[in-house]
């Protein structure tokens, strides 16, 4: 069996210690490093091209409940944005969590203003939050990971339609700044859903578009069930752990690690151990850290490379 993981490293991840076996297996493997944020990596290993956008927005909505058609969608996602001394900064989480019955008020306000534009906000199943507009923005949008914690200016819409597309999020930041639901937030020691971010536009593409090697996909998000779904390959939950994915018949499987506590011990020890005995013939690892990306290379007799020796995950990005 071989494997493809991909992982955002976390603060977490960045921190472990140099015994740790993320660090291993990066010490032993063949290491390169990408200057794309992860979602974007993976779009183009499925050969996926940006146009400007890639369409996560439409894969994603797909399996998540919402008729997509042959329409533009993006992903509306709830965020934060902190006022700095000069500019507004992206914070961190994104999508910023908002209860659904709260969303659905948001949602509901940003209707109302909007739907003479041309301009549809809809909740996915997952909680998700995605615009669909009934003409093709003319604009390019940045995936969120690359401007969090950043001066937003510069990763802004961009495009023929830039300033009208300036004037949608300035209405939508005005609409929401006194909405009650963020008074509620606000209150109870919230921060505000103050924003949305829009990014991953386009159509969904043909069911032909995609080209991999993949004969099974363990995740748990919408976005990689649509790319599932688009590629007809089998789609399943991740498992608890990694015999559960050994038990399968599978011989090319790509996992997606969500962001836990434990990552290492629960995931990345056993992944080192499988491969040191054999079990996993060859493990491919994209690991994403804002808008760069890590892809380790990593085989069995890689694995006793005694003189490569670990050093800070962080080392590597720099």
């Amino acid at each position: 069996m071989e494997i493809t993981i991909d992982c955002v490293l976390s603060a977490e991840l960045s921190g472990l210690k140099t015994d740790s076996s993320l660090e291993n297996l990066l010490a032993k493997g063949q290491v390169s490093r990408v200057d794309k944020p992860l979602e974007a990596l993976v779009c183009e290993q499925f050969a996926l091209q940006a146009a400007p956008d890639y369409p996560i927005a439409a894969i994603s909505a797909t399996v998540d409940g919402l008729d997509v058609g042959d329409a533009y969608w993006l992903r509306a996602d709830s965020v934060h944005l902190a006022l700095q001394r000069d500019c507004f900064s992206l914070v961190e989480p994104v999508p910023l969590f908002v209860a659904r019955e709260h969303a659905e008020l948001l949602i509901v306000s940003l209707n109302q203003y909007f739907a003479q534009d041309g301009l549809a906000f809809f909740i996915g199943k997952s909680g998700a939050w995605y615009l669909r507009c009934d003409k093709t923005p003319q604009i390019k949008t940045s995936l969120p990971s690359v401007a969090i914690d950043k001066n937003i200016h510069q990763f802004l819409p961009t495009g023929d339609e830039y300033s009208k597309w300036l004037a949608v999020l300035n209405e939508v930041q005005m609409l929401l700044h006194e909405h009650p639901v963020n008074e509620a937030r606000e209150s109870a020691g919230e921060v505000a859903a103050n924003s949305v971010w829009l990014s991953g536009g386009g159509a969904m593409p043909q069911l032909n578009a995609l080209h991999h090697d993949m004969d099974l996909i363990l995740a748990n998000t919408v976005f990689y069930q649509g790319l599932a779904k688009l590629a007809k390959t089998p789609y399943k939950t991740l498992p608890a752990n990694l015999d559960e994915v050994l038990q399968s018949t599978a011989q090319h499987v790509r996992l997606h690690l969500p962001q836990i506590n434990n990552l290492d011990e629960v995931w990345f020890r056993p992944l080192f151990a499988a491969l040191k005995s054999k079990k996993i013939k060859r493990i491919t690892l994209n690991l994403g850290f804002y808008e760069k990306s890590l892809t380790i290379d990593i085989s069995p007799i890689d694995t006793y490379k005694f003189w490569r020796k670990p050093k800070p995950v962080i080392d590597y990005l720099e």
